[in-house]
């Protein structure tokens, strides 16, 4: 996600709102973010070659939310090593997002939140 206008809004931040706001902002929506891409890890598993593959879950568990920056910066988001094989998919096997719909949800979420407490 890139955000344009970032000198505007933290001048605008400065003026209506506290640091410990915007922290709580910014964790709050990663824990939901987090939440949300888990909920939509539901994968319908795979076949190798002519043997049906259960999913086993190691994906969904494996989205973790990171806090940096002093709590202004979550990261959120699967670990295993195939997620974006999932995500995306392969010329094998159809794309299976998770992380994007839930992205894209909380990313409406988000601004709204910001913009609640700039006012």
């Amino acid at each position: 996600m890139k955000i344009t206008g970032a000198d505007a809004l933290k001048k605008k931040l400065r003026q209506n709102a506290t640091l410990s706001d915007v922290k709580h902002v910014v964790k709050s929506n990663g824990a939901q973010l987090t939440t949300r891409i888990q909920k939509y890890a539901v994968f319908r598993g795979h076949y190798e070659g002519k043997k049906f593959v259960k999913p086993t879950g190691f994906t969904k568990r494996s989205v973790i939310l990171s806090l940096s920056r002093n709590n202004l910066e979550a990261t959120t988001g699967p670990t295993s090593d195939y997620a974006g094989y999932v995500e995306y998919g392969t010329r094998f096997q159809e794309e299976q997002p998770f992380v994007r719909p839930a992205f894209e949800e909380q990313k409406k979420v988000f601004i709204n939140d910001l913009n609640r407490i700039m006012k």
